[in-house]
């Protein structure tokens, strides 16, 4: 695990768009075919709705059930994974996307 602490965004894409190939074989062996975008856009709403409730969950605003800190790890881990999917799938430079955003919102703040 603390070889992931070490790496950098670009690296985190690569690991990211890695195993979603990975996935994608197990959609194929299961399903005949690969999850189309919309379905990954989907998946990732979802686990959207997740943090939500784990969020809830932490704050004391929802019964907890389970591990809600590291479901919640997990969930918000996941959710940084599809959004790098998606940008991929959709042929969107995520690092760059995030780099102009953070540098105009930054520049509208200051």
């Amino acid at each position: 695990m603390n070889k992931m602490k070490d790496m950098n965004f670009s690296e985190v894409v690569e690991s990211s768009i890695k195993i979603r190939k990975l996935y994608h074989k197990l959609e194929k062996q299961y399903h005949g075919k690969e999850w189309t975008v919309e379905e990954d856009a989907l998946a990732f709403l979802t686990d959207a709705g997740l943090v939500g409730r784990l969020t809830m969950s932490q704050q004391e605003r929802w019964p907890k059930g389970g591990d809600t800190i590291s479901e919640l790890e997990h969930k918000l881990a996941e959710c940084i994974w599809w959004l790098i999917v998606l940008a991929d799938r959709m042929n969107i430079d995520i690092s760059e996307a995030l780099q102009i955003f953070l540098s105009k919102t930054e520049k509208q703040l200051d």
